[in-house]
């Protein structure tokens, strides 16, 4: 049986009419009466909201701050810890505290590099990528991240994608694709974000005898990564992009 949530009485408001069909209850009421109804609902609404924001605590507002995700997504735990780590240095540290407040991230995951270890991959919008780049390499900001995450690897990455290949009977877009967005130059960009700011200067790819691919990637001495870096760079990105690569140091001359 279904009930009203409201009735008449002393002190209540007037239910004129009610129609019940099973366990579902449609109640009549005077338009002043329902204007006062919506009004105390709303409220109520807004209460609640503000008590929930309160029992999420600070990390909910800060970290709102420092990460957006597309179409309005809501963050994973370990997405308000980067951003509340990235928030964290912009406000205690004086030579992060100027290139940090103007920019964020758009997400972040977890990849497993062997021995039981995790690095963790953050995406930033590519507009900023260029100055999240700048901040790693003259503000250390990798280094200071790693201190925050116990000592796990840090590798921030633009956020790009891909958009497939159209055929006649597929064309959807009003333009060309740009080829930006092609698989292959996705994949060059990602190793690209990779490494840096350690330059590479060569690549090769070697076919195996079973037909598999191994692409060998030739470093600059320049900032040289260390062996357990590289490692790390290979596991994620044939985590991001399913192909197996080595790093090498061409000998110099």
């Amino acid at each position: 049986m279904g009930h009203a949530l409201w009735w008449g009485g002393p002190g209540a408001d007037v239910l004129c009419k009610e129609w019940r069909w099973g366990p579902c209850v449609v109640a009549l009421y005077p338009v002043t009466t329902l204007k006062r109804r919506v009004a105390v609902n709303v409220g109520a609404l807004l209460q609640w909201r503000l008590e929930y924001a309160a029992l999420r605590g600070p990390i909910m507002f800060t970290s709102l701050s420092k990460i957006k995700k597309a179409k309005g997504a809501s963050p994973d735990r370990l997405e308000e810890n980067v951003a509340q780590a990235i928030y964290e240095l912009q406000v205690n540290s004086d030579k992060l505290k100027g290139p940090l407040r103007e920019v964020h991230i758009t997400a972040a995951k977890e990849v497993d590099v062997g021995g039981g270890k995790q690095c963790i991959v953050v995406f930033v919008p590519v507009p900023m990528l260029g100055q999240f780049q700048k901040v790693i390499k003259e503000r250390s900001l990798i280094e200071e991240l790693e201190k925050k995450f116990a000592g796990q690897s840090i590798i921030v990455i633009a956020e790009r994608r891909i958009l497939r290949k159209e055929s006649r009977n597929t064309r959807q877009l009003k333009q060309l694709r740009p080829r930006s967005r092609t698989l292959t130059a996705v994949h060059e960009s990602i190793l690209d974000d990779l490494v840096f700011p350690t330059e590479i200067v060569g690549k090769r790819t070697r076919v195996r005898q079973d037909g598999s691919k191994l692409l060998k990637v030739h470093l600059h001495h320049e900032n040289k990564p260390n062996g357990d870096r590289l490692d790390t760079f290979s596991r994620v990105y044939k985590n991001l992009t399913g192909k197996d690569i080595v790093f090498e140091f061409p000998a110099s001359h």
